[in-house]
């Protein structure tokens, strides 16, 4: 009987924990949305959304973000999936020293970094990246990169300890499979889940990054968004709004990825 009441209170709190977050999550984002269609006074509406699509500079920093974005992911599987491999199939007492470096961005300013760009790589410098769009995009790319290294690099690991890297690298090279056959159709198909998990957190880390953008002037999302928050009441609700359903569908692409690549593997 007692056990039977203890069980029943823990139930309890745990609903009225769940309810609480859940009221402390959906709440504000109720009222932003809410917020977003209030231009019109006495009318809900969606002029907030329209006048924000109707940007041109909306269109212009959305565009060259998601751009920016697809190179930062690109540019960071290349690195990160590579490393990850090695490192737990060759040389896996040096995943501490990776791990602590990978981690060094979650503690390390972007404007540090992006300061240090500007500092080695400005017209003056041995490498003027800054005298130009092309390299001062490539800075951004690389600022971009290291600022989503830890989330990457963390979903890669995760996804390659639930596969058995050195007895699928052997079985591949028994039968005459070399590395680039072996790291681009037995552990990249492997870990896609794990790339696309990584990609997505690269996604939204880009979109709404404004320091590394604003201090190398370039025309990204980021700083659109502050200066829509600074000079206009309801579009940046609208905009918030916007973000936000990005990051869900994100989230149910990852989810979609998962389920399809269960069921090829039931197939199978």
């Amino acid at each position: 009987m007692a056990l039977a009441a203890g069980w029943t209170s823990l139930r309890w709190w745990s609903w009225t924990a769940f309810v609480l977050g859940t009221m402390i999550f959906v709440l504000p984002l109720l009222g932003m949305a809410e917020f977003s269609l209030s231009m019109r006074r006495g009318v809900y509406s969606f002029d907030a959304y329209v006048s924000v699509l109707g940007d041109p500079a909306f269109r212009r920093t959305f565009l060259y973000s998601v751009m920016m974005a697809g190179l930062t992911i690109v540019f960071g599987v290349l690195i990160v999936v590579p490393t990850a491999y090695w490192v737990r199939l060759r040389m896996p007492r040096l995943r501490p020293v990776i791990e602590f470096i990978t981690m060094l961005p979650l503690v390390i300013p972007a404007i540090v970094v992006v300061f240090g760009y500007i500092r080695l790589y400005n017209t003056s410098s041995w490498l003027p990246l800054t005298g130009s769009d092309l390299g001062t995009n490539i800075l951004l790319m690389f600022g971009y990169t290291i600022l989503a290294l830890p989330y990457l690099y963390r979903a890669v690991d995760t996804g390659m300890r639930a596969i058995d890297i050195a007895t699928l690298t052997e079985a591949a090279q028994s039968l005459g499979a070399g590395w680039l056959t072996i790291f681009g159709r037995l552990i990249l198909p492997n870990v896609l889940v794990a790339v696309l998990s990584g990609a997505f957190v690269t996604l939204a880390i880009v979109m709404g990054e404004f320091t590394m953008a604003a201090l190398l002037n370039r025309p990204a999302f980021g700083p659109y968004l502050q200066l829509v928050g600074v000079n206009k009441a309801y579009e940046p609700a609208a905009l918030a709004v916007i973000a936000f359903a990005i990051t869900w569908a994100c989230m149910g692409l990852i989810q979609l990825v998962t389920r399809l690549q269960k069921h090829t593997r039931a197939a199978r």
